[in-house]
C-alpha cells in the first residue's frame, strides 16, 4: 500500500518488524552461545575437531566474539558487519557440529540421537541465511532493492 505522496518505487518496508524480531533472536541466541564458551568450554573443546590449533584459546575468543557480535547486531552502524561475521562463524564452526554428530560425543544437556543432529546440522545453513538477512545484507527472497 501506498502512502499518500509516496512514489510508486519507495513502497513501505514490510520486512522492517519480522527482522528486528529475527536480529534480536539470533542476537539471544548467541549471547547464550558465548556464555557457553566461557562458562564450560571442556564441552565445547570434546566437539572441535583435532585440527584446529590453540582450541582452548579459539573457544575463549569465540566466546568473546559471539558477545561483542551479539550487541552489534543490535546496533545500527555495526549491523551489516555482524550479520557477515556471524553468517562466516556459521560456516567455520560447521565442522564441529559434524564431528560432534559422527563421533557421538556425549554433552550435558544435548541428547546424543540423531534426532539432534540431523535437523541441528541441516539447520546450520538456514544460520547463515539468517544472519544475513536479518543484519539487511540481503533480501533474499521476499523483497528486491
Amino acid at each position: 500500500m501506498l502512502l499518500p505522496g509516496m512514489p510508486s518505487d519507495h513502497q513501505p518496508d514490510r520486512s522492517a518488524v519480522p527482522r528486528a524480531i529475527m536480529r534480536w533472536v539470533l542476537a539471544a541466541f548467541f549471547a547464550a552461545a558465548g556464555m557457553a564458551h566461557l562458562l564450560a568450554p571442556d564441552a565445547l573443546l570434546a566437539i572441535t575437531p583435532s585440527w584446529v590449533p590453540f582450541a582452548p584459546q579459539i573457544i575463549f575468543v569465540t566466546g568473546l566474539c559471539e558477545l561483542a557480535g551479539a550487541v552489534a547486531l543490535v546496533t545500527t552502524p555495526l549491523r551489516w558487519w555482524a550479520g557477515v561475521a556471524f553468517a562466516a562463524y556459521a560456516i567455520c564452526v560447521w565442522p564441529a557440529n559434524f564431528k560432534h554428530a559422527i563421533d557421538g560425543i556425549e554433552l550435558p544437556h544435548i541428547t546424543n540421537s540423531w534426532y539432534y543432529h540431523g535437523p541441528r546440522l541441516a539447520f546450520q545453513p538456514i544460520i547463515v541465511w539468517w544472519a544475513l538477512y536479518c543484519a539487511g545484507v540481503i533480501d533474499w527472497p521476499w523483497r528486491k532493492r
